[in-house]
């Protein structure tokens, strides 16, 4: 679920409680959790609402100045659903990729991961090449690294977030970079 910047450090300051979303169907359950640039949010609820049935006390949860305002940001096709949310923890990712040292153990187990998506892939081996060519141009927007590999900017996309769940790299506002954990692991 996309949440906008200033409504993700309203929820991690605690300020704002619920969203709001037309779906066809729940995109989110309760329990469930996602991670974001303010950390991991886990959601509490997740219910079917009118529009008429918001309340004051919905917008206020939601960070709308009154519920008109709520109501105006609502309208649309689809089921309303109220989402409540809140703060769970940081992004794992995050002390991950910070580890700036790898065991021999951690090392092998890097390998291993990284060696079974290459094998996975359709375009065949392709970790060692991405990891190389970020660290090489940290950075750089992703359709001029995916075109340096002949490649298609979504799929390579999707590849980088596959390393960035390994800790290997981050995301920069333009391009990505190698982490402390993905350089340890390029240096060898």
């Amino acid at each position: 679920m996309l949440i906008r910047q200033p409504t993700l450090e309203a929820i991690a300051a605690g300020a704002v409680t619920t969203v709001f979303r037309r779906w066809d169907r729940p995109r989110v359950r309760p329990g469930g959790t996602q991670r974001t640039s303010v950390g991991v949010l886990e959601f509490t609820a997740v219910e079917p609402v009118d529009l008429a049935q918001l309340t004051a006390q919905d917008a206020l949860a939601a960070g709308y100045a009154d519920l008109a305002a709520l109501r105006k940001a609502q309208e649309g096709d689809g089921q309303l659903y109220r989402i409540r949310l809140r703060p769970a923890g940081p992004d794992p990712r995050v002390a991950l990729r910070s580890q700036a040292t790898l065991s021999a153990a951690e090392r092998a187990e890097l390998a291993q991961r990284l060696d079974r998506l290459d094998r996975a892939s359709r375009h065949g081996p392709w970790t060692a090449a991405v990891l190389d060519l970020i660290g090489a141009h940290p950075g750089t927007r992703a359709p001029d690294l995916a075109e340096r590999l002949g490649r298609e900017t979504l799929p390579f996309k999707r590849d980088v977030r596959k390393l960035k769940e390994l800790g290997l790299t981050e995301s920069l506002p333009v391009g990505y970079r190698l982490s402390p954990r993905g350089q340890a692991f390029v240096r060898g």
